[in-house]
């Protein structure tokens, strides 16, 4: 009786904010490997301790490990929303402080062939999310798929995730180039994570900004840059997120200060579509109309 009445409140809210008042935010990486989902997790707890209504929504193929970073065994997953007929109020599930977020789930790849019928639903729960929370962080697999590639390309913005080594930052450019051939008016903006001093990660963002201003005419601007950082690892195998497990460390604060800066600038929503209307667009109807 509970969830009911909850979930009707979060209907009744998410009507009077209006549709597509949501901030998305798309995660990505060049390779996997450089920590994209722990950023994503840990920039989200960040936000929401600035008071923003926050949901991390794993969309990471094959490699969906949020719900182990918070340390939570979830009930349900974006998978049974669309096969099981559940709304999104009912598989959106609560971490630390509160976080929400939705699991990704086995099977995640097969949702992807949704018909006409399962993905209109789709789409209309997440219109209704959208209008229900501030912030959506989409924490994407590594590269661009055939698949995911829509989630990205309609996102209000990009948090695209690096590391200094030299591997990972040529998938970061190929990966940012992808997406400006793609959608050149896309925001994007970079994050050098586990960098061994300020002065590698600062010049590892120098270093991919030049070559984007180069040979793409498109400037990348530096989101943050994240120690390398011993609390971390503690933090991951205590399956707690480094911002609660340790606050005060180097990695914790870069976070905090990255969500701080982002909170405080202006929202990139300046596109007359919503999230939704584009993600409609692009989402193709896959096999025969039947539900």
């Amino acid at each position: 009786m509970n969830d009911q009445a909850n979930s009707l409140r979060k209907r009744m809210e998410a009507e009077q904010r209006g549709a597509g008042d949501a901030r998305v935010i798309s995660v990505v990486s060049g390779k996997g490997g450089v920590g994209k989902s722990n950023v994503t997790v840990n920039f989200a707890l960040s936000l929401a301790e600035l008071n923003k209504k926050v949901v991390v929504f794993d969309l990471d193929i094959g490699m969906a490990n949020v719900d182990i970073l918070l340390g939570e065994t979830p009930r349900h997953s974006i998978v049974d929303m669309v096969e099981n007929q559940l709304t999104i109020w009912d598989i959106i599930e609560t971490g630390p402080q509160g976080l929400q977020f939705i699991a990704g789930g086995s099977g995640l790849s097969e949702m992807f062939s949704m018909n006409e019928a399962k993905r209109d639903r789709f789409l209309e729960q997440l219109e209704a999310l959208t209008a229900h929370v501030d912030i959506i962080l989409f924490d994407m697999g590594a590269g661009a798929t055939a698949d995911t590639m829509q989630f990205i390309l309609a996102a209000d913005e990009v948090l695209l995730v690096t590391t200094p080594e030299p591997t990972a930052i040529t998938d970061a450019y190929g990966m940012f180039k992808w997406m400006h051939l793609e959608n050149a008016d896309l925001p994007c903006s970079l994050v050098v994570n586990r960098a061994q001093t300020e002065r590698e990660g600062d010049q590892t963002a120098e270093n991919v900004k030049t070559v984007a201003e180069r040979f793409l005419s498109r400037t990348l601007a530096k989101a943050a840059v994240i120690p390398e950082d011993q609390a971390v690892m503690k933090a991951v195998r205590s399956q707690k997120p480094f911002v609660l497990h340790n606050p005060k460390s180097k990695a914790s604060r870069a976070v905090i200060n990255m969500a701080a800066a982002f909170a405080g600038k202006a929202s990139n929503k300046n596109a007359p579509a919503s999230f939704v209307s584009k993600l409609r667009t692009w989402l193709k109807p896959k096999g025969d109309v039947s539900s």
